[in-house]
Order: structure tokens, then sequence, then C-alpha cells
């Protein structure tokens, strides 16, 4: 016995699909699969032994977000766009390699840095506070903006910089709010924020503007002055940014 759902239409086949199947497992079936077609023209077929259920988890691991109906085509064509525009967005935060040398500059000697970010960001603020500690040995902390008040905050003063991500999403005005906190209590701001930011921009101390894109792209942006303001302050400070010290490029022992 079997049972066939075929759909053809402008909508989301992969729900519509495992709607349909799901309709028929009164039937007893001990397996299932479906075939999908992509813009390509291309044929993805998945198949699994079991419940409906078990080739829903299994095809939509491996589908994009459009197909799993939790992306809608414009915003996929937007991801996409930016992605294939990506290299050239890169290549205009490169383009601030001057002034995130004159900016390193100031830094130079600090002996603490905290770096915040939220959501897809957080991760970016770790990844800018291990490159300063690894290649420059300034003491450095990572943290997610929303944890501030439960301990960070207490190390801010003028002496310890503040590096905060704060380009334009959907938590943007909390990460404003963390910024407005260290200027309240003396510390000095560098903040990365989206082109044509006018909040953020007015509070910190100093600023780095990078190219508009979604918010699950940004990393892929922010990372780009972080690197580069760690690298500088690494050479300002003599430091071998090729070989820091005590690191292996391979790992041997655990």
């Amino acid at each position: 016995m079997c049972g066939i759902v075929g759909y053809t239409g402008r909508r989301q086949a992969y729900p519509i699909l495992i709607k349909g199947l799901h309709r028929l497992e009164y039937r007893g079936y001990d397996s299932a699969g479906a075939a999908l077609m992509d813009d390509n023209g291309g044929l993805n077929v998945y198949k699994s032994r079991g419940k409906v259920e078990a080739l829903k988890h299994f095809a939509g691991s491996k589908e994009p977000g459009r197909m799993k109906g939790t992306l809608d085509d414009g915003r996929f064509s937007q991801i996409a766009r930016q992605l294939r525009d990506m290299p050239a967005l890169i290549g205009r935060v490169l383009e601030l390699d001057g002034r995130i040398r004159e900016l390193s500059k100031i830094f130079t000697y600090a002996h603490n840095f905290l770096y915040l970010g939220r959501g897809y960001n957080y991760p970016t603020a770790l990844e800018g506070a291990l490159k300063l500690k690894e290649i420059s040995y300034i003491h450095a902390e990572g943290y997610p903006a929303a944890e501030m008040k439960h301990g960070p905050i207490a190390l801010v003063d003028n002496e310890m910089p503040t590096v905060v991500i704060a380009t334009s999403d959907s938590i943007y005005d909390k990460t404003v709010s963390n910024i407005q906190q260290v200027k309240a209590r003396g510390g000095r701001v560098v903040a990365i924020v989206t082109e044509g930011d006018t909040v953020a921009s007015r509070i910190a101390d100093y600023v780095i503007e990078i190219p508009e894109v979604c918010e699950c792209l940004s990393p892929l942006l922010t990372s780009v002055p972080l690197q580069l303001l760690a690298y500088y302050i690494a050479v300002n400070k003599g430091r071998d940014v090729d070989q820091p010290r005590n690191l292996a490029k391979s790992v041997t022992v655990e």
C-alpha cells in the first residue's frame, strides 16, 4: 500500500507535502520519502523509515529555511544577494584600515579590555577579545552585553576601554543602553555601528561604521575591524603577530 502527495505552485512545497503525508499515516506506513525540486531544476530526494515525523526532521535539517517555511522568498533573496556581495562589503570595511590604525594608538598601553555583543554578535565579541589577548598580550574579556550588570560592570572605569558591537538589529536599543551604562561609569567606548547610525554614534567616544547587512550576516563584517584593531595594537607594542608567545600552530597534547 502506498500514498502519494504532490504539489506544484508558488507556495512553500515542503510543509505542504509533510502535512499531506501526515494525513495518510492512518494507513500504517513504515517509511516515507519526499522529492523536492530546487531553483536550478535539481531533484533532492529524502527518505526515512518510521513515521513521517522522522522524515520531517531528516529533510528539514538539510533544507534551507525557505523550504522549511520559516524564511519567506523575499528574505531568502535578500540574504542570498548580500552573501553574493559580501567580498565587496568586506572590502569597504578594509578601507577603514587607516582610521583603525590611528585608533589603535590610543589604546596601545591599556591593560584590560571589555568586549560586549548581543545575539549573533556575542560570539564576535568573544573572538575580538581572544584575538587581542592572543597577539598583544593584553587581558581582554568577551561578554554577552545582556549580562554586563552581573559582574563586568564592576570593572568599568576610564582605564579600561569597552568595545561594543552596536549594529542596527532587533536588539539595538538594548545595546545602546549598555553603552550609556558604561559611559555613566566613566568608561571609554569604541562602538562598531551601522553606516548612518545617529544614536550610538553620539554616545560612544570612538565609532567605526560598517555597511548595513542582514542581522544574521553582520558577524562577517563586525569581525573585520576587531581583527584590525587587535593587529595594530599588537604591532604598536612591538609584538610578533605571526608567532605569538606560548602558542603553537598545531596542538599535539590535550
